[in-house]
């Protein structure tokens, strides 16, 4: 069966309207771009580089508020101790694999040089999980180069999903696994504002994972879609960006980062002692230029009307998750290893046995 997202299979989560292309780029001015390596000479590569670009690529000049949450802290994300002390972002994010965080972080920073000669001090955001089962991860695949033909191939519209960029190799629920994205719109104080989520998932057991509660991962044993490995193993990790142009401060973009938590349990996610589950949340509904000298005028929701966003960005982790499972293919890597696809037809079977599909 043709891989499809989760919608195009006819399971819709939650209640509230996606955006145009139920993705983070339905978030004004977010562009998303990816870099895949797939080749197996000299030696074998599944991996690659995701990378966000809020304001329309110019973050550097035109800053956001920005808020994390460590679910469990197995994991790295750079540049986490200045957003924690300033509550802003003024990078793109990029996502790729456990062994290149610092290269890639370093291709971050010479992009922004090349781009604004006055860039004299950045702090990256660059976040990884570990692909080093289907690739040969000390192989050390990703160059600079590959960054920049993300970060110039980034754009508006639909993304690719599955086995791209950062989430080539990635594996979720014993599936292959790797990026995902949603959306949702909501309504606040009479206003409309969206609410976006990346993830590169690669983290989760097999008999935990949930489709709209259903536990379809017990139906599928090893026996009908072989495990990836000899026997289940509670590790892996899970990287989030939640991106919304409400006007939020910087608390607030983490109390929207702690809400993916919510999202993330309800496919299954159990925040295991070897996972890094780290989530970033950023808004662009106030504008920081980065050589300011002057007070700024500020916007921002008051906290009881956040409870829209909340739920937004539930809905929308958890699609993302399982759009990176429906979007995912079946991969061989290194060593003849296979992870296998989540089976659309055998999920579709099960859920309208559970009265989810009409």
């Amino acid at each position: 069966m043709t891989r499809a997202r989760l919608r195009d299979l006819g399971v819709i989560i939650g209640e509230l309207p996606t955006g145009l292309y139920n993705a983070i780029t339905d978030v004004p001015g977010v562009w998303v771009g990816h870099t895949t390596l797939i080749y197996d000479q000299p030696r074998v590569a599944r991996t690659g580089v995701t990378v966000i670009r809020p304001r329309y690529g110019e973050i550097y000049k035109d800053q956001c508020f920005a808020g994390y949450h460590s679910f469990n802290g197995n994991g790295e994300m750079t540049g986490l101790l200045w957003l924690e002390e300033s509550g802003q972002l003024g990078t793109p994010i990029a996502l790729t694999n456990t062994h290149q965080v610092g290269v890639v972080r370093d291709a971050l920073v010479d992009y922004e040089a090349r781009h604004h000669p006055d860039a004299a001090w950045l702090l990256p955001v660059v976040a990884e999980t570990y692909d080093g089962w289907l690739n040969d991860i000390n192989g050390f695949h990703i160059a600079h180069d590959h960054v920049f033909a993300a970060l110039d191939a980034a754009a508006s519209g639909p993304i690719a999903e599955g086995n791209v960029g950062g989430g080539a190799g990635m594996i979720c629920h014993d599936f292959k696994g790797g990026i995902g994205g949603a959306s949702r719109v909501v309504e606040v104080a009479g206003e409309l504002y969206t609410v976006g989520v990346l993830v590169q998932a690669n983290y989760g057991d097999r008999p935990d994972l949930r489709v709209d509660g259903a536990p379809v991962g017990r139906e599928i044993p090893a026996a009908e879609v072989p495990l990836p490995w000899e026997r289940p193993r509670a590790s892996g990790s899970i990287i989030i960006i939640i991106a919304t142009d409400a006007p939020l401060l910087p608390y607030q973009c983490r109390r929207l980062a702690q809400r993916a938590t919510v999202g993330l349990a309800r496919v299954g996610g159990v925040g295991h002692n070897g996972s890094g589950d780290i989530f970033l949340a950023f808004a662009t509904g106030n504008h920081i230029p980065s050589d300011a000298r002057r007070p700024t005028e500020l916007a921002y929701l008051p906290n009881q009307q956040m409870n829209p966003l909340f739920y937004a960005t539930i809905e929308a982790v958890e699609e993302s998750v399982l759009n990176a499972l429906t979007g995912a293919e079946t991969m061989v890597g290194q060593q003849g290893r296979i992870a296998h696809a989540l089976p659309l037809d055998r999920l579709q079977t099960l859920l309208a046995g559970k009265r989810i599909l009409g």
